[in-house]
C-alpha cells in the first residue's frame, strides 16, 4: 500500500529508527576519521546529537509532522556535540523551519524541506567543505527534489534518496583528497547515511541488520531509576551514594584474558560500589550506569576489562539542592555568585589543566575536549552559572567551536566566542585578557595571543595508515604540530623530543610542557632535560595536566 502523505506519529517512528541505526553503527563512524589518534568522535557525537533529538520526539508524538518536526529540532539544537552534531542539527533545523505549519507532508514537500535543511546548514559553516556530511545531504536532497516530481510514494522516494545519498558518500575521497589518501569515506557522510538508511526500514516496515536499541534502553532504564529513587529521597543529607556515575567499556583482548568477561558476575562485583545499578552489554562493550559514592573505583574497576569511554559523573547532593532550593549543600557552596562584568569559560579535559585555566583568570570550566565533546546546552548552563554581562568562552578544541558558538546564538547574553583550538592557545589568550578594556578591545587582544603560540601534541594511533606520505602503524607514538603529523616512532620520548625539535625556532623563548594522566615523573625529567641541553636559552615550564589520551601537550611561544 503506497504512502502518499507523512504525517507526525509515522515520521516521528522514523526518527527513532534512524537514531538507533546510527546509535548501532557509531563506532563504525568513529572508525572512519582521517586522523588514527584515539579521539575519532564523529560517530559518538552524532549518536549523542540525534539521541537528544529522538528522545524529544518520543516525548513529543502526535500527528502534526510539524510539531514533530519542531521537537527534533529543539533536541538536536540543545544535544548537538562537536561539528558533526551541529551540522546535524542545522540540517533538521532548516527541515522543521519548511514544514512547522504542515500537519502532513507530501513527497514535494519533505523533498523542499530536505533542500531548506541543507540551505541552513551550509550557512551555518564558515566556509563549507565539499566532500563531508554537507555534500552527502545537498545531494541526497536535490536528488529528492527531482524524484519528488514523478513519485508520490514515500517508500520508492526514500529509496531514492538513501542509494543518492550513498552514491555521494563514495565520492567524497574524490572531492576530498585526505579521504583518497587514507581510503576512507567521509565519516559524517556516512553518519547521516545510516539514519537514512534507518528512516527507509520505518517506511517499509523491516528490521535493520545488527539493530540494537542499547542507547534507548540504557537511557529509558535511567530515567526510571532516577524517577524511582527521587521518590525515596526526602533529605539531601539522606543521599547515601552521592555521584550518578555513566561510562562505557571497550573490550580489550589483552585484559579479557585475565579477566574474563561475564556480565552476570560483572554486575554482581559492581553492586558493592552502590545502588541504582543497570549493566547492558554485547560483544564489545558494556554500558555501565551506577549511582556510587567513590566513583573513581567504579571506574577503575572497569578498566580491568578495557578502555573507559563515553564517561559522565554528576553531583545528585548538588542537583538535588537546587530542585528542592535547600542552599545548605553539603558538598559546596550553591549560593548564587554576584553578577560579574566579565564571565570567561573554558573547555578542558584533565583536572590539572582545568586548574590552571582557574589559576589564570577562568571563571568556570567544562570538562571536556579530546572524545568528549560538550553539547550546546552544556555550554549554556556554564554561561548560566558564571553569571556575567559580558561572556567569553575558550573551546579549546576545533570540533567544540560550532556548538559554542550554536550556544551564542540561542542565549540572551553578550557572548563572544574566541575560536581556539588548542588547550596552549586557550591559556595564550586567556593570559592576555585585560577585565579594564572592552569586549571589542579584548577580542583584538586574544585573537592576536593565539597567532603567536604553536601548539605539539603527542598521542598514540589507534590503526594503521598513511598520512601526508608518513607510514603510521597502530600503536606507534605521533608528534602533531598545529594539527599536522610530522613524527612517528615506537619509542614515546623519541616521538616527543623529535617534535620539540621541529617546532622551536631561533626566535622562541618559552616552552610549556604539560604531561597527561599516565606519565611517569622519568619520562618528564627525559623531555625537560632534552630541552635543557638543546635549547640552553629558551624558558621551560612543567605542569601535570592529568588529561588522558594525550601524553605530552606542548606550547612553544
Amino acid at each position: 500500500m503506497a504512502i502518499t502523505s507523512l504525517d507526525g506519529k509515522r515520521f516521528a517512528e522514523m526518527v527513532i529508527k534512524g537514531a538507533n541505526h546510527l546509535a548501532s553503527n557509531a563506532k563504525i563512524v568513529d572508525a572512519l576519521n582521517v586522523f588514527p589518534v584515539p579521539d575519532g568522535d564523529t560517530g559518538t557525537n552524532m549518536n549523542l546529537s540525534m539521541t537528544s533529538g529522538a528522545k524529544e520526539v518520543q516525548k513529543n508524538v502526535q500527528d502534526h509532522i510539524g510539531h514533530v518536526a519542531a521537537a527534533l529540532s529543539k533536541g538536536l539544537l540543545m544535544g548537538a556535540r562537536g561539528n558533526s552534531g551541529v551540522i546535524l542539527s542545522q540540517l533538521f533545523r532548516g527541515l522543521g523551519k519548511a514544514i512547522e505549519n504542515n500537519k502532513e507532508v507530501t513527497t514535494k514537500e519533505f523533498a523542499a524541506a530536505l533542500e531548506a535543511g541543507v540551505e541552513t546548514a551550509y550557512k551555518a559553516v564558515m566556509k563549507p567543505v565539499e566532500g563531508t556530511v554537507l555534500t552527502v545531504a545537498k545531494d541526497a536532497a536535490k536528488k529528492a527534489v527531482e524524484i519528488a516530481k514523478i513519485e508520490i510514494d514515500f517508500i520508492p522516494f526514500m529509496e531514492s534518496i538513501v542509494e543518492e545519498a550513498k552514491k555521494s558518500l563514495n565520492r567524497t575521497p574524490e572531492l576530498l583528497p585526505v579521504l583518497k589518501e587514507v581510503g576512507v569515506v567521509d565519516s559524517g557522510g556516512q553518519g547521516l547515511v545510516f539514519v537514512y538508511e534507518g528512516f527507509l526500514a520505518e517506511l517499509k516496515g523491516e528490521a535493520l541488520p545488527n539493530e540494537s536499541t542499547i542507547s534507548f534502553s540504557m537511557n529509558e532504564m535511567v530515567s526510571a531509576e532516577h524517577h524511582k529513587n527521587a521518590q525515596s529521597f526526602m533529605n539531601t543529607e539522606d543521599i547515601e551514594f552521592g555521584y550518578c556515575t555513566e561510562f562505557m567499556v571497550k573490550f580489550e583482548e589483552d585484559k579479557l584474558k585475565k579477566h574474563p568477561f561475564s556480565e552476570e558476575k560483572f554486575r554482581n562485583e559492581l553492586s558493592r560500589f552502590g545502588d541504582s545499578l543497570l549493566v547492558v552489554s554485547d560483544d564489545e562493550l558494556v554500558k555501565v550506569h551506577i549511582h556510587s559514592e567513590q566513583p573513581g573505583e567504579v571506574l577503575t574497576f572497569g578498566q580491568q576489562y578495557g578502555n573507559l569511554i563515553n564517561m559522565k559523573i554528576e553531583n545528585m547532593r548538588q542537583q538535588h539542592s537546587s530542585i528542592i532550593g535547600d542552599m545548605h549543600n553539603t558538598l559546596e557552596t550553591t549560593v548564587p555568585k554576584e553578577e560579574q562584568e566579565y564571565g570567561i569559560i573554558a573547555v578542558s579535559m584533565g583536572q590539572g589543566i582545568a586548574d590552571l585555566f582557574k589559576s589564570i583568570g577562568a571563571s568556570a570550566v567544562i570538562e571536556g575536549g579530546q572524545t568528549m565533546n560538550p553539547s550546546t546546552e552544556d555550554i549554556l548552563t556554564a554561561v548560566k552559572e558564571v553569571n556575567a554581562r559580558k561572556i567569553i568562552i575558550l573551546p579549546n578544541n576545533k570540533n567544540i567551536i560550532m556548538a559554542a558558538e550554536q550556544a551564542a546564538q540561542v542565549s540572551e547574553q553578550e557572548i563572544f566566542v574566541l575560536p581556539t583550538k588548542t588547550v596552549p592557545q586557550g591559556m595564550s589568550a586567556l593570559l592576555s585578557f585585560n577585565p579594564s578594556l572592552s569586549l571589542e578591545e579584548n577580542e583584538k587582544l586574544m585573537k592576536e595571543a593565539i597567532q603567536h603560540v604553536k601548539t605539539g601534541q603527542v598521542t598514540y594511533a589507534v590503526r594503521d595508515t598513511t598520512i601526508d606520505g608518513i607510514a603510521i602503524e597502530k600503536d606507534d607514538y605521533m608528534g602533531i604540530a598545529d594539527g599536522k603529523i610530522v613524527e612517528t616512532s615506537k619509542d614515546l620520548i623519541t616521538a616527543t623530543t623529535s617534535l620539540v625539535n621541529k617546532m622551536v625556532n631561533e626566535d622562541d623563548e618559552i616552552i610549556t610542557i604539560i604531561y597527561g594522566e599516565d606519565i611517569s615523573a622519568e619520562k618528564v625529567e627525559n623531555v625537560t632535560a632534552f630541552i635543557e641541553k638543546n635549547y640552553e636559552d629558551i624558558e621551560v615550564e612543567v605542569h601535570n595536566g592529568k588529561q588522558p589520551l594525550y601524553s605530552f601537550i606542548i606550547s612553544v611561544e
